[in-house]
């Protein structure tokens, strides 16, 4: 039960069912209570009318006995004492008015005193009263001929003269209106049902439709995880709408990740590779030292080991940088940093201003060791560093008379454990990751670095990082 409802398409299709289910509900209430109201509105109109009828004659001055009453509904003429005065003739049971008595008293039943002559007519209507304003409604039920039913009573006060104040009850049938009710809600029990099945159907198979690519998706998902081919891509639909545009993001997703990946599996190989060398000659040096102690190169093997360290923390860098580290914000002078890293090297110029910038001033000041290194390696007899500031930038630019750097090869350099010179001696050069730190390091600073041709012909790195605020 849990897997079923717990599918993006069941609970679609669960919740427009309920939401269509409510709204259904609500507009059967509606039109139910709308209907029953017209029709009670209708019968006791139709009530009101057969009542001012009788009221009318009783105005006209006839007596009880001489009222023409309306077999088949009900009537009643009461006096203010409350007692029954007139009625419909095959009334049997009343109720819902002032009185059920459906007989009229024997007292009530005498003449008004009206003469065959038009001289006594006139006495009589004169004597008679205007009809009354004020109809009240009720909701009650009569037997006219042994059939019962409900009805809507209206009551219309009439003022007869002597005969004082007469209230003429008269009942509109409800039978129309239980008819019409019933059948609506009848109509209703059944046609809801199939309405909110036949919503439950298309919006399943809608929704279904809609799904499918995303189900095209987490199956092609599946497979690159067991089979972990990150060159795999996911199907991308025709539909141009977000399950697309998820399908395009997954694969940029997948990309990246390829990359990475790939990136990661060079940097492990890389890295064997260049701590397998010193490695190497440390532990030959240490076991000819052992065999022979007279033979031990002391002064080789600190070289070894100080080359192993720096790779190591070269190696263990990139990988903070890797995981994100966050430069910092502290506060330092480039120029006076620059200083620091060029002091006591033979043959290097610094001509450096004070700029303020923020980050990390240890890995800062590592970008100036490592383009000082590499500058100083390459140079024929002088490198040059300036520190300016550029607008919004502080550049450090660092310039060397040596052969320079091809312009094709200008951004490849930064790439790990590149190296253009492969012939030269690995003891000369360095791992080739000085520079790839040195990029990475600018640009979680906010900044740049890059080379291009210097005055004197050589190389000329420029480091580009935002002024401190």
């Amino acid at each position: 039960m849990r897997r079923i409802f717990g599918s993006v398409r069941s609970r679609a299709t669960l919740g427009a069912t309920l939401v269509v289910a409510v709204a259904l509900v609500a507009a059967g209430a509606a039109v139910l209570l709308s209907l029953r109201s017209n029709l009670m509105e209708q019968a006791g109109n139709e009530a009101q009318r057969t009542a001012q009828n009788v009221v009318a004659q009783i105005a006209a001055g006839k007596t009880y006995d001489q009222l023409d009453l309306d077999d088949e509904s009900p009537v009643q003429v009461v006096d203010a004492n409350g007692t029954l005065v007139a009625a419909s003739d095959e009334l049997e049971r009343i109720s819902g008015t002032a009185t059920d008595a459906v007989k009229p008293q024997p007292a009530a039943t005498g003449t008004s005193g009206v003469d065959d002559d038009d001289d006594a007519d006139d006495s009589a209507r004169d004597e008679a009263g205007e009809i009354g304003e004020g109809t009240e409604f009720s909701d009650g039920s009569a037997t006219i001929d042994g059939e019962s039913a409900d009805y809507r009573f209206a009551a219309v006060p009439v003022e007869a003269g002597e005969r004082g104040k007469l209230t003429v009850y008269a009942g509109g049938s409800l039978d129309a209106e239980q008819s019409a009710v019933n059948t609506a809600l009848t109509v209703m029990l059944i046609g809801f049902p199939l309405l909110l099945a036949v919503v439950a159907g298309v919006t399943w198979l809608v929704t279904g439709r809609a799904l499918r690519p995303v189900e095209g998706i987490r199956g092609e998902m599946a497979a690159i995880t067991a089979s972990e081919d990150l060159a795999r891509r996911v199907p991308v639909p025709d539909t141009h709408d977000e399950v697309a545009r998820l399908a395009l993001t997954t694969n940029e997703t997948l990309a990246a990740l390829q990359t990475s990946v790939e990136r990661q599996r060079r940097f492990v190989a890389d890295a064997s590779h260049e701590l397998r060398s010193p490695i190497a000659s440390l532990r030959t040096q240490l076991e000819v030292g052992v065999a022979h102690p007279e033979l031990l190169d002391l002064d080789g093997a600190v070289v070894d080991t100080v080359r192993l360290q720096g790779l190591a923390a070269d190696l263990l860098l990139l990988a903070r940088l890797d995981a994100g580290e966050r430069p910092g914000d502290a506060r330092f002078d480039l120029g006076a940093l620059a200083r620091e890293q060029a002091e006591g090297r033979a043959d290097v110029t610094v001509e450096a201003r004070s700029a303020q910038v923020a980050g990390s001033r240890g890995q800062v000041g590592r970008v100036l060791t490592n383009l000082l290194d590499n500058a100083r390696r390459h140079a024929h007899s002088a490198v040059t560093v300036t520190v300016r500031a550029d607008g919004e930038w502080v550049v450090v630019a660092v310039a060397d008379d040596g052969d320079g750097v091809a312009e094709a090869d200008r951004e490849r350099i930064f790439e790990r454990f590149v190296r253009l010179d492969e012939a030269r001696s690995r003891d000369d050069g360095g791992a080739g990751l000085g520079l790839a730190i040195a990029r990475d390091v600018a640009v979680r600073h906010g900044g740049t670095l890059t080379v291009g041709r210097a005055p004197a012909g050589g190389a000329l790195f420029e480091l580009r990082l935002p002024q401190a605020q």
